[in-house]
């Protein structure tokens, strides 16, 4: 995910924050993405809640008779490395290759999601937050169909959308073909260029040989513990994705961002599509999962099939310090002050901010600061601190006992700390800089004079073409992007080093960024224009000497940080090959948005003083709205909610939670059981899931799903979606609402 040839978006970004700072989205379980039409009282943006207040900087304190947990590194198994023994001996479950075949094909991956086939005739459930993008493109001229639901009563009126989904359909090891390819590499960045280059060929070839993206295959390389395997995983791609129904926003996103990442949840988060045939017509398929009548009870053994996106559960200790100091701090600061931004962008202007699609785009950014937050906290917890370095004591012992992997391995660790203890020197400069030019997250006025200082400088036709491309931001979202930037200078270089002396002149960051506004022809696009074409645009403009005196600073982070992300990225690389050679398969690798399968049970635990249940129920979802006042607050209801029929089972379970090891990318997989029925829906982790990304801790970790009786009932009695539930409790598909009607009675 990370984006090394962007020319200022640079250093160690974890993936998660590499999405981030690409699509202005995260990659969190639970994350909401997409963007949203025009508001309505009921789904305005909240005023955020109170931050909670980091430890100091310093490190936590080890206790040193601490050991490293069996399942710390997780439960996240590849499909190709399947623990059949575990399985065996864990659950008294022995599946067979077609048990797997099965739960493999009936699994897909979206758009920054998972999905699955649950009928014979094409469709597709998912959460509302991964579909939340497709509701806004298909709404039609007056529509407000995120606010207000969508639900095609007839097989014509599901709309086309972009959203496309990957089946796997077959996996082949590579590692061989990969290894030959790299071993002459002598340098860390030779190696680095030749995995990469290795890679794309292997997945090009593999393409071709099967007709290629024109045939309707998608091929990717997947480096598995980082680097120690290699499969090929070839896709089917289906492109005819049509949206077959989605709930109210209210509903899907129930509680906001107080409830995300928490537990007990009451969340409807499901939507649905229905992928089409290249000849228009729903795709017929024998593979889907089937709908459990049943549900499921305490202690039952559940899988998640889905693709997490990323996790670090392999990262060395002194990786985790560098993330505690610099990495994953920066990234939470940045996402507070960029917030901050948005937040008085959409409340100056509600109607403009809604047109930019900002509404979803603040939910995204408050979901990633939740989530960056918990993993802050849980790099200063002592306990998991103290596990993963008897974990990392336990590997490198290993290695120093065997002679042969000693000499090829055994100063790597060492190695490690040197190469993070080089990025942490960086990081104020890493802080300042951060994200610096990425459009998403820079004002305007500076994307100007950044493409202004090359074409003055260089003459270059493509950064004046580039300058006059820029449109305006909306004034209020100039000025506090432009504010934020000029605050990060100041912050993490401090107020007397040199740049920043040179920019802000005695000022405030308000003020500079105020006189920077004002007296800059880049502060608007027609100026900027006009200062183009009569030849007035100089190097004395105020925004392009901001530029000229941050330029070579940021040319030698740039190159400082890349040498070290290399070094790091084949120390690691070298290490996923030592790891294998100890422990093999009996860990899983780190995820990688592709698919796994976890294991888990359905179990409560201990929080807060008491005991959270297995799962919830509407009575619940009806608590929660009236005891927090309702309309105006994240608890409010749809209106259709706020008066269900008489039939409607208030008992019915509607979230329930399990110890299955999911992170984000795995928003959307089907939860099944044992004989490939669906039992539930992922849509989010709760709040001690956070520090996941580096450790798995079993006692209280748990993954959050939408339960299937209580989708159902639902889609029954408050949404009479007859069609729907036809099909996902018979496999038969109609073309009209009346037609379901009559075929259930």
């Amino acid at each position: 995910m990370k984006n090394p040839n962007h020319p200022f978006l640079w250093g160690r970004l974890l993936p998660a924050a590499a999405f981030l700072l690409a699509t202005g989205c995260s990659s969190t379980s639970g994350g909401d993405t997409e963007p949203a039409p025009s508001p309505e009282p009921a789904a305005q943006v909240m005023p955020a809640a109170p931050e909670a207040t980091l430890p100091p900087a310093s490190s936590p304190t080890v206790a040193e008779d601490v050991k490293a947990g069996k399942f710390d590194n997780g439960r996240m198994w590849t499909f190709e490395y399947a623990p059949l023994e575990y399985f065996s001996q864990e659950y008294g479950f022995n599946p067979d290759e077609e048990w797997f075949e099965k739960a493999r094909l009936g699994a897909l991956r979206i758009q920054g999601c998972s999905a699955s086939f649950v009928s014979p005739n094409g469709l597709v459930m998912t959460n509302h937050h991964c579909a939340r993008g497709s509701v806004t493109e298909v709404s039609g001229e007056g529509e407000n169909l995120l606010d207000n639901g969508f639900y095609a009563t007839r097989l014509d009126s599901e709309r086309t959308s972009s959203q496309t989904a990957d089946q796997l359909i077959e996996i082949i090891d590579v590692t061989d073909r990969v290894m030959t390819a790299t071993a002459s590499a002598t340098t860390d960045a030779a190696l680095t260029q030749a995995i990469e280059a290795s890679q794309d060929s292997i997945a090009e070839n593999i393409s071709v040989e099967r007709g290629g993206e024109e045939a309707g295959y998608l091929v990717q390389v997947i480096a598995l513990w980082n680097g120690a395997k290699y499969s090929a995983y070839v896709f089917r791609r289906y492109t005819d994705v049509r949206l077959v129904l989605a709930p109210e926003l209210q509903i899907g996103f129930f509680g906001g961002d107080p409830d995300n990442f928490t537990y007990p949840r009451y969340n409807l988060d499901m939507s649905f599509y229905r992928i089409y045939d290249e000849n228009g017509a729903p795709l017929q398929s024998d593979v889907y999962f089937t709908w459990s009548e049943e549900g499921v009870e305490e202690g039952d053994a559940v899988f998640v099939i889905g693709n997490p996106g990323g996790s670090s559960r392999l990262q060395t200790v002194s990786q985790l310090d560098y993330r505690r100091v610099v990495g994953d701090k920066t990234i939470l600061g940045f996402i507070d002050t960029r917030l901050e931004a948005l937040r008085a962008y959409y409340d100056a202007d509600p109607e403009g901010a809604e047109e930019a699609d900002t509404r979803n785009l603040i939910f995204s950014l408050e979901n990633s600061q939740k989530a960056y937050r918990g993993m802050v906290e849980g790099l200063y917890n002592s306990e998991y601190m103290a596990r993963r370095a008897d974990s990392e004591r336990q590997f490198r012992e290993a290695v120093n006992a065997d002679p042969a992997l000693s000499a090829e391995y055994g100063d790597l660790f060492d190695q490690m700390t040197e190469t993070q203890e080089q990025m942490t020197a960086l990081g104020p400069e890493f802080g300042a800089y951060f994200a610096i030019g990425s459009p998403n997250w820079t004002s305007a006025t500076m994307l100007r004079a950044l493409a202004a200082y090359q074409y003055l400088g260089q003459g270059a036709q493509a950064a004046r073409d580039q300058l006059l491309a820029i449109g305006n931001k909306n004034p209020t979202l100039e000025k506090g992007l432009l504010e934020a930037r000029l605050r990060d200078l100041e912050d993490y270089l401090g107020a007397d080093d040199a740049v920043v002396s040179q920019i802000l002149q005695g000022r405030t960051p308000e003020a500079a960024a105020e006189d920077l506004l004002a007296h800059s022809v880049l502060a608007d696009s027609a100026r900027a224009a006009d200062a183009i074409e009569s030849g007035v645009l100089t190097m004395e403009d105020p925004a392009v000497q901001v530029i000229a005196a941050i330029i070579q600073p940021v040319v030698q982070m740039q190159t400082a940080m890349s040498q070290l992300n290399t070094q790091e990225e084949a120390i690691s690389a070298k290490l996923g090959r030592a790891r294998f050679d100890v422990y093999g398969t009996t860990i899983p690798p780190d995820a990688t948005f592709s698919l796994r399968i976890a294991d888990g049970v359905v179990t409560g635990y201990k929080y807060n003083g008491t005991l959270a249940p297995i799962y919830t129920t509407f009575y619940g979802l009806y608590d929660r709205y009236y005891s927090h006042g309702g309309p105006g607050t994240p608890w409010d209801l749809p209106a259709r909610w706020l008066s269900p029929p008489a039939e409607f089972d208030l008992a019915t379970p509607l979230n329930f939670v399990m110890t299955s090891d999911v992170i984000g990318g795995n928003s959307g997989s089907p939860v099944i059981n044992k004989d490939l029925e669906v039992v539930g829906l992922i849509f989010d982790g709760n709040i001690e899931s956070l520090p996941g990304d580096y450790i798995y801790d079993t006692s209280v970790n748990r993954s959050v799903a939408v339960d299937v009786r209580g989708i159902l009932e639902a889609l029954d009695d408050i949404y009479d979606a007859d069609r729907i539930v036809l099909e996902l409790t018979t496999g038969q598909m109609v073309e009209t609402e009346e037609a379901a009607d009559a075929a259930r009675r």
